[in-house]
């Protein structure tokens, strides 16, 4: 027998759940399945405090000591990906491009219910019928509507974020700090990996980027909803976006914000670049997207703009606006100088000329959030051009 969403319940309908197991185990052939399939996110000794137990002490197998194996579906190849897409064009004479099996691969790192759920939006929600080609275009938008819909199995994900194992391991990924971990720290990886919320073998990374874009979509919905700019407000004429007033528009708020947002997340470590980047998602939502790079001893997060216009021919064409968050933090230096090699190298894989570094100053000893906000110019290495803000 198989179940499925036990570790939906909780507290005592979940304590009953299993003292109905442990009594059906004695009586197994007998009027009780001979043996049960427990289905869901997290590994069944997590039971143990789901159900009122010592979350501390997850080391036993189960909360009822009964447990032959416990799996974890794994994830798809690159090459299992394509295969099961080109089944799917076999039987219908709907092909993918091969800019869109690239891109499906590089959103979903193979996760098998986001490879199937992004195939089952473009294909029956979106109604991109056989035998249209699916385009790298359909996949950017399928990925943005399942973010957006918040789909079951990743608002799931979601309300884990606020667990304190959860933020202990997410919260140094988003600030690029390095994890320090305590006694606890082996178990709270695990059950981030029997997640699949993190990646399964070193170096610790969110999964794959739609995880990562939930997580700080989830993380900074709160600022995202006090964000009164109208989008439409920073479109160019020529159907640009104009990020210099996008750059502008922030500070203001940051500067009037800044500091009550910060104190209303539970991820302290990383308030500064989640309200920037939830300012930044209410602007560019709709119109383009945002790809994030995060992770553990980074030191940052590098972002990339990318929003389609139509050019003065009428030709779709994408504007890139490559950005560098980092904090300047207590007995550290000026990450300047380091910001901008980091900023050349980013840029420098994008294709790009030009690029904004952002400095959130949280020392002890900064000036006021009034007086520490300003905007220059600098240059990188390469010779660049940077826009820098200080904030």
């Amino acid at each position: 027998m198989a179940e499925d969403d036990h570790d939906a319940l909780r507290g005592e309908s979940l304590r009953s759940v299993l003292r109905q197991l442990c009594d059906g185990y004695h009586s197994r052939p007998h009027a009780f399945p001979h043996s049960v399939t427990l289905y869901g996110l997290r590994d069944v000794r997590d039971y143990k405090a789901a159900s009122g137990g010592d979350p501390n002490r997850l080391g036993t197998p189960s909360p009822f000591n009964i447990k032959s194996d416990s799996l974890r579906i794994g994830d798809f190849t690159e090459d299992d990906v394509r295969e099961l897409y080109g089944q799917y064009s076999a039987e219908t004479g709907q092909p993918f491009s091969s800019d869109a099996l690239v891109r499906a691969w590089e959103y979903t790192k193979g996760q098998p219910w986001l490879v199937n759920a992004l195939a089952r939006e473009i294909t029956m929600r979106m109604r991109i019928d056989p035998p249209a080609p699916i385009t790298l275009e359909h996949v950017d938008q399928a990925r943005e509507r399942l973010i957006q819909a918040r789909a079951t199995h990743l608002d799931s994900l979601s309300a884990n974020l606020h667990e304190p194992r959860v933020r202990r391991v997410v919260a140094p990924l988003i600030a690029g700090e390095l994890a320090l971990g305590d006694s606890t720290y082996n178990d709270d990886i695990a059950y981030l990996r029997d997640l699949g919320l993190i990646t399964q073998t070193p170096p610790i990374a969110i999964a794959n980027p739609i995880y990562r874009e939930v997580v700080v979509r989830v993380l900074g919905a709160n600022t995202e909803d006090n964000v009164t700019a109208d989008p439409r407000s920073f479109i160019l004429p020529d159907g640009r976006l104009d990020f210099e007033k996008l750059l502008r528009e922030f500070a203001a708020f940051w500067r009037q914000h800044g500091e009550i947002l910060v104190e209303g997340t539970g991820y302290h470590e990383a308030a500064p670049q989640l309200v920037m980047m939830a300012y930044l998602h209410r602007v560019i939502n709709g119109g383009g997207y945002i790809d994030r790079e995060y992770g553990a001893g980074r030191g940052r997060i590098d972002l990339v703009v990318r929003w389609p216009y139509a050019d003065a021919d009428g030709k779709r064409t994408v504007q890139y606006e490559g950005v560098e968050l980092k904090v300047w933090r207590d007995r550290s230096v000026d990450p300047l100088d380091e910001g901008l090699e980091q900023l050349d190298a980013y840029l420098d894989r994008l294709g790009l000329d030009h690029g904004t570094l952002i400095i959130f100053d949280r020392r002890s000893t900064a000036p006021p959030l009034t007086e520490r906000i300003s905007f220059s110019a600098a240059r990188t290495a390469a010779g660049r051009a940077v826009t820098l803000l200080r904030a």
